[in-house]
């Protein structure tokens, strides 16, 4: 059995237990935290780019076969209706998700009881979206895009590196024990690892197109709630200086793996 996904979807998902001691931790400072928050906006906001635009590419060329070569209009209304319907329900299943879950903690219980709570469903949050990114990994290996896959892999892992930040910051000031937060790193990073596995089987041009538009889909969301996380730290010249920072990481990465290629 090819063990490339394997390697891709731990590559994608475990880096998330990397932010995750943050939680333990003191001495983190304000102006460190908006600077990685903002390096990994702008690793997505590269990645929302590289994705959308690979599928508008295959969209387009459908439709100029359609216009001047005779071609039946049916591929290019299914992938377009793929895109949009996966795109759609990327963005739109998080908000969902955001609203009937993460909004159920009520006062009146332990502050600590709280927290634990909110940093759980935090991480479930993040592991629906981190499965859709494992599926869109597994799938461009499966159909041959190697340096898409690639990409995909290495973006989504420094972006994952933050991720424990999120789930980590509603833990700060309470006693947290190492088996929570591996618990939480496992449900917010291990669906990248099984998505990557179960897009490895097979080649399916339109579950591939499904796959990455959910994926552009939940980096949308995501960009949006970095972005906003970004204004609350009051940092604003260290998130300039990281969206460029995470923008050209990206962009290198993806020079390299197609000069490698």
């Amino acid at each position: 059995m090819n063990q490339v996904p394997w390697l891709l979807g731990l590559l994608a998902g475990g880096t998330i237990f990397l932010g995750l001691p943050v939680a333990r931790l003191r001495d983190v400072t304000t102006r460190t935290k908006a600077f990685l928050n903002a390096v990994s906006t702008g690793v997505l906001i590269f990645l929302l780019v590289e994705i959308t635009g690979h599928l508008l590419e295959e969209t387009e060329e459908l439709i100029e076969a359609a216009v001047h070569n005779g071609a039946s209009w049916a591929g290019a209304f299914q992938y377009g209706g793929l895109f949009a319907l996966g795109f759609s329900l990327g963005l739109l299943g998080m908000v969902w998700f955001e609203r009937r879950y993460l909004g159920t903690a009520k006062n009146g219980i332990a502050p600590r009881t709280r927290a634990t709570q909110i940093a759980m469903m935090i991480a479930i949050g993040l592991g629906l979206h981190n499965l859709s990114e494992g599926l869109a990994i597994g799938q461009g290996y499966a159909s041959g895009a190697l340096k898409l896959a690639w990409l995909l892999a290495i973006g989504f892992a420094l972006h994952n590196a933050t991720e424990g930040f999120g789930i980590a910051a509603p833990l700060s000031g309470h006693r947290v024990g190492w088996g929570f937060l591996s618990l939480t790193g496992l449900v917010a990073g291990g669906p990248t690892f099984v998505g990557a596995i179960i897009g490895g089987w097979w080649v399916h041009e339109a579950t591939e197109v499904f796959c990455l538009s959910l994926a552009s889909g939940t980096i949308l969301y995501i960009i949006g709630e970095l972005l906003h996380l970004g204004r609350q730290l009051k940092e604003e010249a260290v998130v300039g200086i990281g969206l460029l920072v995470g923008f050209f990481v990206a962009l290198l990465t993806d020079f390299l793996l197609l000069a490698a290629k």
